[in-house]
């Protein structure tokens, strides 16, 4: 009888020491359902809306880019077109467009690299605007690269009682760079500005200060676009 109890408390404590191992399931991996030994190198969804295939942005991402040497700029300026035909006759708006122009051309030409600018004219440019119809624009005028831009802005005036109110005007100029030839754009960029005045005794009205000062502010995001763009180009 004793070594029968004997026997049973022996199986007891050796059950009770036993470590139970969890069960080992094999990964994903494993199983053959995925695979980290080829990373990824292309899309894996079918982009029905997509304009550059599958082939074509492998290869624009791997190939190397150099600007063309000499270059020539077409510039467009994708300004609202409703606002442009409702100020094509007023003269300080049409000013005011000539001298953003000259400032690009200015900064373009102080690269080193640009020998022609020219502005293409909105006869030109489809409705809306297209990298398509920009780059066909740009070939009808011999042009390298095209440099596209645009501009808004909005103000508010601090009305004072006994002296001259302040007028505040915002701008953001958001501008880019398409190589003609590959579609590709080398150079983006957005810039914001602000522009605070006041009415100066020869403008006639309040009116006429707010305009020209909101020109004032886009002229502030138009000379350092110019410039980051001068520098890039000298660097590339």
């Amino acid at each position: 009888m004793k070594q029968n109890l004997a026997s049973v408390l022996s199986c007891l404590l050796l059950s009770a020491c036993t470590v139970t191992q969890p069960e080992v399931r094999p990964s994903l991996e494993q199983q053959g359902l995925i695979s980290f030994v080829d990373p990824l190198t292309q899309s894996l969804f079918n982009d029905k809306a997509s304009t550059i295939s599958e082939e074509n942005i492998q290869r624009m991402l791997q190939a190397s880019y150099k600007l063309p040497s000499p270059i020539r700029v077409a510039v467009v300026n994708l300004e609202n077109a409703a606002v442009k035909r409702y100020q094509w006759t007023d003269e300080t708006y049409q000013k005011s467009q000539q001298a953003y122009a000259d400032l690009l051309e200015d900064h373009l030409k102080k690269s080193g690299k640009v020998t022609k600018v020219t502005i293409v004219p909105d006869l030109l440019l489809p409705q809306p605007a297209t990298f398509t119809g920009l780059r066909e624009a740009a070939v009808r005028m011999q042009a390298d690269l095209v440099l596209v831009y645009s501009s808004t802005h909005d103000m508010y005036s601090q009305y004072k009682l006994f002296s001259k109110s302040d007028i505040k005007a915002f701008a953001t100029t958001q501008a880019l760079l398409l190589d003609v030839r590959t579609g590709i754009v080398p150079f983006s960029v957005i810039i914001t500005k602000d522009m605070l005045g006041q009415k100066k005794e020869n403008e006639l009205d309040q009116q006429e200060a707010r305009r020209r000062i909101q020109q004032e502010a886009v002229m502030l995001t138009l000379q350092e676009m110019g410039q980051r763009l001068q520098d890039f180009l000298k660097n590339s």
